[in-house]
Protein backbone atom coordinates (compact mmCIF):
# COMPACT_ATOMS: atom_id res chain seq x y z
CA UNK A 1 0.00 0.00 0.00
CA UNK A 2 1.45 3.31 -1.08
CA UNK A 3 1.72 6.27 1.27
CA UNK A 4 0.95 8.93 -1.35
CA UNK A 5 -1.65 10.71 0.76
CA UNK A 6 -1.35 14.48 0.91
CA UNK A 7 -0.58 14.48 4.66
CA UNK A 8 2.40 12.09 4.35
CA UNK A 9 5.00 14.92 4.11
CA UNK A 10 3.44 16.54 7.19
CA UNK A 11 3.88 13.32 9.17
CA UNK A 12 7.49 13.06 8.01
CA UNK A 13 8.14 16.66 9.02
CA UNK A 14 6.47 16.07 12.39
CA UNK A 15 8.50 12.90 12.96
CA UNK A 16 11.69 14.67 11.95
CA UNK A 17 10.86 17.53 14.32
CA UNK A 18 10.18 15.09 17.17
CA UNK A 19 13.42 13.23 16.47
CA UNK A 20 15.43 16.45 16.46
CA UNK A 21 13.81 17.62 19.71
CA UNK A 22 14.36 14.21 21.32
CA UNK A 23 18.03 14.05 20.34
CA UNK A 24 18.58 17.67 21.29
CA UNK A 25 17.21 17.00 24.77
CA UNK A 26 19.20 13.75 25.01
CA UNK A 27 22.49 15.41 24.01
CA UNK A 28 21.86 18.36 26.36
CA UNK A 29 21.28 15.95 29.24
CA UNK A 30 24.46 14.02 28.38
CA UNK A 31 26.58 17.18 28.22
CA UNK A 32 25.16 18.41 31.52
CA UNK A 33 25.79 15.13 33.33
CA UNK A 34 29.27 14.70 31.84
CA UNK A 35 30.15 18.24 32.93
CA UNK A 36 28.94 17.52 36.46
CA UNK A 37 30.93 14.27 36.48
CA UNK A 38 34.07 16.08 35.29
CA UNK A 39 33.73 18.79 37.93
CA UNK A 40 33.17 16.22 40.70
CA UNK A 41 35.91 13.79 39.67
CA UNK A 42 38.58 16.20 38.45
CA UNK A 43 37.59 19.21 40.53
CA UNK A 44 36.91 17.59 43.90
CA UNK A 45 39.61 14.94 43.58
CA UNK A 46 42.41 17.13 42.19
CA UNK A 47 41.79 20.87 41.88
CA UNK A 48 39.89 21.51 45.13
CA UNK A 49 41.57 18.70 47.07
CA UNK A 50 43.55 20.97 49.40
CA UNK A 51 40.44 22.92 50.36
CA UNK A 52 38.32 19.76 50.79
CA UNK A 53 40.99 18.04 52.91
CA UNK A 54 40.08 20.25 55.87
CA UNK A 55 36.85 18.19 56.12
CA UNK A 56 36.68 14.45 56.76
CA UNK A 57 34.39 11.52 55.95
CA UNK A 58 34.93 8.37 57.97
CA UNK A 59 38.25 9.66 59.24
CA UNK A 60 39.63 10.33 55.74
CA UNK A 61 40.23 13.77 54.24
CA UNK A 62 37.32 14.71 51.93
CA UNK A 63 39.56 15.44 48.92
CA UNK A 64 41.21 12.03 49.23
CA UNK A 65 37.81 10.38 49.67
CA UNK A 66 36.47 11.99 46.47
CA UNK A 67 39.57 10.95 44.55
CA UNK A 68 39.35 7.33 45.75
CA UNK A 69 35.63 6.58 46.18
CA UNK A 70 33.37 9.62 46.06
CA UNK A 71 33.66 10.24 42.34
CA UNK A 72 32.72 6.62 41.65
CA UNK A 73 29.65 6.81 43.90
CA UNK A 74 28.68 10.11 42.30
CA UNK A 75 29.08 8.59 38.83
CA UNK A 76 26.71 5.75 39.79
CA UNK A 77 24.16 8.31 41.00
CA UNK A 78 24.48 10.15 37.68
CA UNK A 79 23.83 6.90 35.80
CA UNK A 80 20.67 6.27 37.84
CA UNK A 81 19.53 9.88 37.26
CA UNK A 82 20.23 9.54 33.52
CA UNK A 83 18.18 6.36 33.33
CA UNK A 84 15.20 7.89 35.14
CA UNK A 85 15.37 11.12 33.14
CA UNK A 86 15.67 9.30 29.80
CA UNK A 87 12.54 7.29 30.61
CA UNK A 88 10.71 10.59 31.16
CA UNK A 89 12.05 12.02 27.91
CA UNK A 90 11.09 8.87 26.00
CA UNK A 91 7.55 9.07 27.41
CA UNK A 92 7.40 12.75 26.45
CA UNK A 93 8.18 11.90 22.82
CA UNK A 94 6.13 8.67 22.84
CA UNK A 95 9.21 6.47 22.35
CA UNK A 96 8.84 4.28 25.43
CA UNK A 97 8.21 0.57 25.13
Amino acid sequence: MSDDSPDAPDRDAETSGNEKAYWSQNIRLLWTLMTIWFVVSFGAGIIFRDFLDQFAIGGYPLGFWFAQQGAIYFFILLIVFYSVRMKQIERQYDLDD
